[in-house]
């Protein structure tokens, strides 16, 4: 029987982080995959989306060329080229990874990986051939899919989950988006600038909920303005795809309304992928679709760890990677402190862009806080305004007694570079004065935090 020191349960960006983090400290490493290296992020996630979501951004910039003094005749789009770059972008990252894996010497284990007592696991390949592996540490990091709901049953053709989002054939003429967290509104920024006609409608009262709700509105005005449908308050009750197409019923505050469209992307969240891999068995603790860990990521049995989306903290690709780097950094007896979950950024890359960590203005308040809040427009700053991009904001919120930055917030083109200047600061423990006399060049949209610092303790400049 093979033995290693780590096998690593999945391949996502927690996974094979994890893995090569490992293999960096001189663990004999191994890491177990099903399907391709890199899982749901690179292969059908984060990065497809992003290239997705590049084509319609450069679509979006043809059919206003005249806005920047120039001509275009003739700008079109190939759908089925935009798909087929996207997936090209996702198999160059996933062989990537295989690179990498290489490098740091990672025993790739392709098969189905189910645990076992006494520190095993057992994987089966496509032949169905089962080989059992031991490890002094096996960590879980098998991710999440797209989660359905009872009157949202998933078909892959009329009712489709974000693989199928990304990868359809054909482009519909009408959409309805059930879900308006980061996965749905990216998708429904995509298919609006491609050309279809796209409903988003959201159970809470804002879209993208998480998020300030300035924010929120300010996005929900932007998406309308785009063509984009909007409806909040509004829940999917039922759906009809015996026709040639779907009708959906939604019942809103003013009663019920019929939608028709071509097919509805469900994007209401994700579920856990912890069935049928030997948790029980191994007698691994869960609770309301998670695995329960400590701080550092160990299960209930010694010996197992979970990281990502099936642990309780924030199902996002940079939390996994920092949760597995320092699981292992624990385990090689290094000295860690657990994660700052206060301090996660959070990025939806839509157009606008929206990009935010620590407190709501909101939560601040209700938290007991004497807040100081800035906000500085995009349309007063004179890089977006050349670059044809003045909608959105920054919004800062400082504790008014001690200067601590409890929240950031904002909403603009490429915010989602910028948002990790409030993550370093407040790591940092940085003030607003601190902030507000570190020089930022000029002209540059990052000076908007600046400015917007600014406004916060009433010496803005250009505002």
């Amino acid at each position: 029987m093979s033995s290693f020191d780590v096998l690593v349960l999945g391949s996502g960006p927690g996974g094979y982080v994890t893995a090569i983090r490992a293999s960096q400290l001189g663990f004999k490493t191994a890491i177990v995959e099903k399907e391709s290296l890199g899982g749901v992020c690179l292969n059908w996630g984060c990065i497809p989306t992003k290239a997705l979501l590049k084509s319609a951004q450069v679509f979006e910039y043809l059919q206003h060329a005249g806005d920047y003094g120039l001509s275009v005749e003739g700008a079109d789009k190939d759908f089925g080229a935009v798909v087929k770059r996207s997936r090209s972008v996702a198999d160059g990252m996933s062989k990537g990874v295989q690179f990498l894996m290489k490098k740091n010497k990672i025993e790739v284990l392709q098969g189905y990986g189910t645990l076992k007592p006494g520190k095993k696991v057992s994987v089966k390949d496509a032949d169905g051939k089962e080989t059992t592996y031991e490890a002094s540490h096996i960590i879980i990091a098998t991710g999440a899919r797209s989660r359905e709901l009872p009157s949202l049953p998933q078909d892959g053709k009329k009712i489709i989950g974000y693989r199928e989002a990304m990868t359809l054939e054909k482009q519909p003429k009408k959409m309805i988006v059930v879900g308006s967290g980061a996965i749905g509104i990216e998708f429904a920024y995509f298919y609006n600038a491609m050309g279809t006609e796209v409903t988003v409608v959201e159970f809470l009262p804002n879209i993208v909920p998480v998020e300030d709700e300035e924010v929120s509105k300010q996005l929900e005005r932007s998406f309308k303005k785009a063509g984009v449908k909007v409806m909040t308050s509004s829940e999917v009750t039922k759906v009809d795809t015996s026709g040639d197409g779907v009708k959906a019923t939604v019942k809103t505050s003013k009663g019920e309304q019929t939608l028709e469209a071509d097919i509805v992307l469900s994007a209401v969240g994700i579920k856990t992928n912890i069935e049928n891999i030997g948790l029980e068995d191994v007698g691994i603790a869960t609770d309301r679709d998670k695995i329960m860990v400590n701080d550092y990521y160990q299960t209930n049995i010694p010996g197992y760890y979970a990281i990502g989306d099936v642990t309780p903290g924030p199902a996002l690709a940079h939390v996994a990677s920092a949760e597995g780097i320092l699981c292992v950094e624990k385990i090689a007896g290094m000295h860690v402190e657990p994660l700052d979950y206060g301090n996660i950024p959070g990025c939806t890359y839509c157009m606008p862009e929206v990009a935010s960590v620590g407190m709501t203005e909101a939560q601040a308040r209700e938290a007991g806080y004497d807040v100081k809040v800035g906000k500085f427009p995009f349309s007063a700053s004179g890089k977006a305004k050349a670059s044809g991009n003045p909608d959105g904001f920054v919004k800062v919120i400082f504790d008014a007694k001690y200067g601590e930055w409890l929240g950031c917030h904002m909403i603009g083109a490429g915010v989602t570079d910028m948002i990790a200047e409030a993550v370093v600061g407040r790591k940092l423990e940085t003030t607003g004065h601190e902030i507000l006399k570190a020089v930022h060049p000029h002209p540059t949209m990052s000076e908007a935090v600046m400015e917007a610092v600014a406004d916060a303790y009433d010496e803005v400049i250009h505002l």
